[in-house]
């Protein structure tokens, strides 16, 4: 519903009477009301933002325009210029606001803030050429040129250029300078840090929280990076947690924790100690961590191991203790040198990145233990069947020796004398 402006000025903007009778808009016709004596206060309604300007005489302090008759407010040179049915607008700097006309609850304050904006709602804008092309929902620009490609709804950028480019992407977040800068239709985005995601164009579901976080990123979706340049490195890929870590370019589904060159121990909590079912972790020697795989599936060159496992018999257990600065409280340990193992077998140590042993492959050794396990159990499974076939054979033996000394025995009872006995009368 339009609002009445109050004014002490006649123009010939208006046709009236000098006697203060009705009002009639020249240009429109429209009746707009008058006082009953010369002079008066008039109560003026439905003229635009440039006719009550002109109709004022103000140029260089526009204030209210047509906007005030809908509770709007303008502030400086043409703010809100051409406003004509948008309500509850504010408007304060040269040009801001100017070419919006039906949009509704829109904040803007800078030079040219929210300047092309024509019908958008609900956007803020505080800074020079923020929001500068408007057109969005619900967007919050503050610093120079902050979302200054307008578009898109629901997006918050804060510093100067960040989310510069968006046109069509929505509910992204930027804070700091050049955050975001690139982007144009990603969506569901959140950069925190000066130049954080800065090349990002449609990727999506991203957060960047440090400084050059993410920086390289273009299409890329679903990646996590936290620290300064974390994830700076990748580009394309998706899915990927880069903490401390610049990541690599393309690579997707991948968690890098730390930098080599300057995490040189990794403490997590609620890991030892804990009874997990299924596999055991293992950590390879490029330090990728997870479950080594055992299905036929991921080997070739298969062979029965044989002799091979002997090399066990050679290694020397002991028995020693960690360097106080790896175990301060020295617990004893048992084990083996790798320098010892490697001059047995070198396939059963692990290198550091020198290419000196680091440690022992006791997943290995096990292998090698078990295979030689098996071999004796083997041999002793054969001599058990020797010795049980020799068995077999002594007792057939011995039975027929038994039925031979039975026969003999027999014979020997026959060949006794018959003893008689002479009776005398």
């Amino acid at each position: 519903m339009a609002r009445s402006f109050s004014f002490r000025s006649c123009s010939p903007a208006l046709r009236f009477c000098h006697k203060c009778e009705p009002l009639v808009h020249r240009r429109t016709g429209a009746t707009i009301i008058s006082q009953q004596r010369k002079g008066a206060t008039h109560s003026i309604q439905s003229l635009t933002a440039l006719e009550i300007r002109h109709l004022v005489g103000v140029r260089s302090f526009s204030i209210a325009l047509a906007a005030i008759i809908l509770q709007n407010t303008a502030v400086g040179i043409d703010a809100l210029a051409f406003n004509d049915g948008g309500s509850f607008n504010t408007a304060n700097g040269a040009l801001a606001l100017s070419s919006h006309t039906t949009g509704d609850d829109n904040t803007a304050v800078g030079n040219r803030a929210l300047f092309s904006d024509t019908s958008g709602d609900h956007n803020t804008a505080v800074g020079s050429h923020a929001l500068f092309f408007g057109g969005g929902i619900g967007n919050t620009a503050n610093g120079y040129q902050a979302l200054y490609s307008g578009g898109g709804f629901s997006n918050t950028a804060v510093g100067e250029n960040t989310l510069y480019g968006n046109t069509g992407g929505f509910s992204n977040t930027g804070v700091g300078d050049s955050a975001l800068t690139s982007n144009t239709t990603g969506l569901n985005n959140t950069a925190n840090g000066v130049d954080a995601l800065q090349f990002n164009t449609t990727g999506t579901g991203n957060t960047a929280v440090g400084l050059g976080a993410l920086q390289s990123n273009t299409s890329g979706s679903s990646n996590i990076a936290l620290g300064l340049s974390a994830g700076a490195s990748l580009t394309t890929g998706s899915n990927n947690i880069d903490i401390g870590n610049v990541g690599v370019a393309a690579e997707s589904n991948t968690i890098r924790l730390g930098d080599p060159a300057f995490q040189t121990a990794t403490f997590i909590a609620g890991v030892s100690g804990v009874a997990v079912t299924g596999s055991r972790v293992v950590v390879s020697s490029s330090g990728q961590f997870g479950v080594a795989p055992s299905s036929k599936r991921f080997k070739d060159e298969i062979k029965p191991m044989d002799k091979a496992s002997e090399a066990i018999l050679a290694l020397n257990p002991v028995t020693f203790r960690y360097k106080k600065e790896l175990d301060p409280d020295r617990v004893p340990q048992f084990g083996l040198v790798a320098e010892e193992v490697e001059k047995v077998n070198p396939d059963l140590v692990a290198r550091d990145e020198q290419g000196k042993p680091y440690t022992v492959r006791y997943e290995a050794v096990n292998a090698m233990l078990l295979n030689e396990f098996l071999r004796e159990h083997r041999k002793v499974e054969q001599l058990t069947k020797e010795f049980e076939s020799k068995l077999a054979e002594q007792q057939k033996q011995i039975q027929q020796l038994t039925a031979g000394l039975q026969k003999v025995s027999a014979q020997l009872e026959l060949r006794k004398p018959v003893v008689q006995t002479v009776l005398n009368d």
